[in-house]
């Protein structure tokens, strides 16, 4: 996958990019995970992974140095996506989700980040899990849980930070990681076992 327009761009603009590439291009991979299991598909993803990197890059004179760039990088792509003709029915189901969960965090109790045990039964299944068991669970879940998935599990980013990214309170977030988890789990228990005979 190449990021041609983008380094063009910057190349005709006679402007630095050093500290732009160093900070962006580690982050790739990782975006391009998010953006392929958003859209399902691999040249879309890489047109909004792209695009993200184009936005990024011209915006970049107004990124706060010193706060989450990571996070700030995964919010372009989220917002992006949901802008594209292919992310317009998400925002609908984003924001079903949203008002379902508003009564249920209401009374909620949140915790500081550092109480929170991450390391959960469901971890500890989806770590054992067949890849192609998980994968297939992972791809039947909404959308709004399984971008708290990727971002929490596979990303490992703090609540605080996904909360950022996807615009939500924190507790929604947890809701959504606690729902997405149990929601996989279920899956891969009601899965066939795969024996070591049928992957022969």
């Amino acid at each position: 996958m190449t990021l041609l327009p983008w380094r063009r761009t910057a190349r005709e603009s006679g402007l630095e990019r050093p500290s732009f590439e160093d900070l962006a291009l580690p982050l790739l991979p990782s975006l391009y995970n998010l953006a392929h299991w958003l859209s399902r598909n691999s040249a879309d993803a890489e047109d909004l992974v792209q695009e993200t990197f184009l936005k990024a890059f011209r915006g970049f004179s107004s990124f706060e140095s010193g706060t989450n760039f990571k996070a700030w990088m995964f919010r372009i792509l989220r917002n992006t996506y949901l802008t594209s003709r292919t992310g317009l029915a998400t925002i609908r189901t984003v924001a079903m989700e949203d008002e379902l969960e508003a009564g249920a965090e209401s009374g909620a109790r949140l915790e500081p980040e550092a109480m929170i045990d991450r390391v959960t039964p469901e971890i500890h299944l989806l770590r054992l899990s067949d890849r192609a068991a998980l994968e297939k669970a992972m791809g039947e879940l909404p959308r709004p849980l399984l971008e708290v998935v990727l971002l929490c599990d596979v990303e490992e980013m703090k609540y605080k930070e996904i909360a950022a990214i996807l615009d939500v309170p924190i507790g929604t977030v947890m809701s959504r990681v606690a729902r997405a988890r149990a929601a996989l789990r279920l899956s891969l228990q009601a899965a066939p076992a795969v024996t070591k005979e049928s992957r022969a």
